[in-house]
């Protein structure tokens, strides 16, 4: 498995919708990087950053700036501020400044989400079946699992057996389920998707 700290492994997209797998999860370091940008804005002259708003919450924004390495334009959210996201769907918007005049352009935009990270969720829900088999894969691959969380299966194959691809695999799939079951939780709880409370319209006599 490739280094992840690494820059040269890092994605080259953006983090994406937790149902396609690549969403922030809040409390981890987050790296990604663009590439062919830097030849039409080199960072002599140009600034390329990030900023991204939560849906429903425009004053929650921020700022990811770039950097450029190796004819790259490097983006890294550190673990200590992704802790402080708060959970939910983002629009973003890349944009080049010229530094001579702070003048922009739009280079893309998107959306992408933050998702809550298990080992620091204080949710009092009762964990279901997806959360801890997801639990468990994640205590394997980071060498900190317990004798219970070493004897899990999937398919009849042990965690503890498993190759790191094949535990990363089951870690994305199992993770889409549990968002998935997460957002069932709070619709049936009446929140939306982004952790607000829908209006409940009261009949006018």
């Amino acid at each position: 498995m490739s280094n992840l700290f690494d820059s040269s492994n890092y994605p080259t997209r953006e983090p994406g919708l937790a149902e396609y797998g690549s969403p922030i999860v809040a409390g981890d370091f987050t790296p990604w990087k663009k590439t062919g940008i830097e030849d039409d804005y080199p960072a002599a002259t140009y600034s390329v950053a990030y900023q991204f708003t939560l849906n429903g919450a425009p004053t929650d924004g921020y700022t990811v700036a770039g950097s450029v390495s190796s004819s790259e334009w490097i983006f890294e959210i550190p673990a200590a501020t992704t802790a402080g996201y708060t959970p939910g769907i983002y629009q973003w918007n890349l944009y080049a400044t010229r530094t001579s005049d702070s003048e922009r352009v739009r280079l893309d935009s998107g959306s992408w989400e933050v998702v809550p990270n298990i080992r620091t969720d204080t949710s009092t829900e009762v964990q279901s079946h997806a959360r801890k088999v997801l639990t468990a894969i994640e205590a394997v691959i980071e060498g900190r699992a317990s004798q219970d969380q070493m004897s899990y299966s999937i398919a009849g194959r042990s965690l503890a057996r498993m190759p790191i691809e094949d535990l990363l695999l089951f870690r994305d799939r199992y993770r889409s389920e549990w968002l998935k079951d997460k957002r069932l939780t709070r619709a049936r709880k009446g929140f939306g998707n982004d952790g607000i409370i829908l209006s409940r319209l009261q009949g006018g006599g």
